[in-house]
């Protein structure tokens, strides 16, 4: 557990002491700003216990710092030398516009979006990446990327530059509805798509999101799934709309294995104007999903089945890796539980993390055909029929399925420890790269820290 957390006042962002305090099975998050007062928010309720859940890492600092640290976190983000894991994962965001007008938007996206950086301004972005962290992983973002029309060259544009794996953040429509648009991006090189996909009901989608849009969603799964495109499901989870229908959303998905290639579930933040604070009961915490998940599929996941990150700080997230097998289930192959209290390095997990994220949430590649014993071409015999065991590794080689959750902190729940080890970095319109909590942070009242504040010079 954090010796002496930090945060900042949900009303002028002004960094802060902090604690935890554990009530019963409830964690919260409790501080005082000298000006505005006390503030009190659950973080963590029920098993696994909060304390058990904590995975002690040796920090890895960015390849290349860009800032100093002068106010002390979080007023000093580029990444500062004081930033204890480099960049596993670079969104960058191609556009501030969108086609939907979602009540829960990181961006706040909207008619009066700032034009769209040009592809020159993208190609210095994607130098600032490789400068700051090398060949990681880049998520193309916004606003709706899709809404560009030469989103196609902006993923040629990544790969040109040596980037491995290039995956688009998208609410879906245009790949749903525009016939062939799926097959033009995958032959750009697009490599996975993070798909919002919030439930299985149209109510749902009417809540979150304005409009109904599940159908335009299958088609969507359909048309990347013909591409060749891996798709993983990102359901934004809010208490009272959606967070009965974790199970449906997770065979769903697991039905349209090997195309999808996990679900990854993410409690809703609030971010934006709040000037009441939302209520404990308006929040949804990771073991509530971990054991949501085992109660809504009958066992057939369990809560153990999780561990926490080896790369991000341990209280953003969780996750397992299954199999799907022939009859829809899901066989675990991730063990279970956390991990013990030696720390491991934080290089180590963002490696693993990187590589995890390259080889699960692409398609499977196509199957090497069968050697052939002569000449002739004629097929071995076999002279045993395949066991079990045969059976399971032939079927991981195509139907993993990962299972995982993040925590994102808005200004009642921000931890600066576990900002400190974000992995998920923003890449600002000035060029720094800057932890996605940070970046996306707003107090009561709307205002932000560096959202809409970092137009301006490539810094040198």
């Amino acid at each position: 557990m954090n010796s002496s957390p930090r945060s900042v006042c949900p009303i002028c962002l002004r960094p802060i002491p902090a604690r935890h305090e554990t009530v019963a099975h409830e964690t919260f998050l409790v501080k005082e700003c000298p000006e505005h007062g006390a503030f009190r928010t659950v973080v963590w309720r029920g098993e696994p216990s909060f304390d058990s859940w904590a995975r002690p890492k040796v920090p890895s600092g960015p390849k290349t710092p860009f800032t100093r640290v002068e106010r002390g976190c979080p007023l000093d983000c580029g990444l500062c030398d004081a930033h204890r894991q480099h960049t596993c994962t670079a969104l960058i965001e191609v556009t501030w516009r969108c086609d939907l007008g979602c009540p829960v938007c990181f961006a706040s996206s909207g008619k009066a979006a700032p034009p769209d950086p040009s592809l020159d301004a993208l190609d210095t972005l994607f130098d600032r990446v490789e400068l700051a962290s090398g060949h990681c992983n880049i998520q193309l973002s916004g606003g709706e990327p899709t809404v560009r029309e030469d989103l196609p060259e902006i993923i040629r544009l990544g790969k040109a530059r040596g980037f491995p794996f290039i995956q688009l953040n998208t609410n879906g429509l245009r790949l749903g509805c525009e016939p062939g648009y799926a097959d033009r991006l995958a032959e750009a090189g697009l490599d996975s798509v993070f798909l919002q996909f919030d439930g299985t009901e149209e109510s749902i989608f009417e809540a979150l999101r304005g409009r109904p849009l599940l159908e335009t969603k299958l088609a969507a799964l359909d048309a990347l799934a013909r591409a060749g495109v891996g798709v993983i499901l990102v359901p934004t989870l809010v208490p009272g709309v959606n967070d009965r229908d974790l199970g449906n959303i997770l065979r769903l998905g697991a039905a349209r294995s090997p195309a999808v290639r996990g679900v990854h579930f993410q409690p809703v933040s609030y971010f934006g104007r709040y000037p009441k604070q939302p209520d404990d009961g308006e929040r949804m915490t990771l073991p509530e999903i971990m054991r949501g998940l085992e109660a809504q599929t009958g066992g057939m996941l369990r809560a153990t089945d999780f561990r926490p990150p080896g790369c991000e700080h341990a209280y953003c997230s969780f996750h397992a890796n299954y199999v799907v097998t022939e009859d829809g289930g899901l066989t675990r192959l991730s063990s279970g539980g956390s991990c013990g209290c030696t720390p491991r390095p934080a290089s180590e997990g963002a490696d693993a993390a990187k590589a995890f994220v390259k080889r699960q949430w692409a398609a499977p590649g196509k199957q090497l055909p069968m050697a052939f014993d002569g000449p002739g071409g004629a097929a071995p015999s076999r002279s045993a029929p395949e066991d079990a065991l045969d059976a399971f590794i032939r079927r991981a080689a195509t139907h993993t399925f990962a299972v995982s959750a993040m925590a994102f902190q808005d200004c009642w729940t921000l931890d600066l420890e576990r900002l400190k080890g974000c992995c998920i970095h923003e890449v600002s319109p000035d060029g720094r790269l800057i932890p996605f909590c940070a970046y996306n942070l707003t107090s009561m009242g709307g205002e932000t820290l560096y959202r809409g504040k970092c137009h301006g010079p490539v810094p040198s």
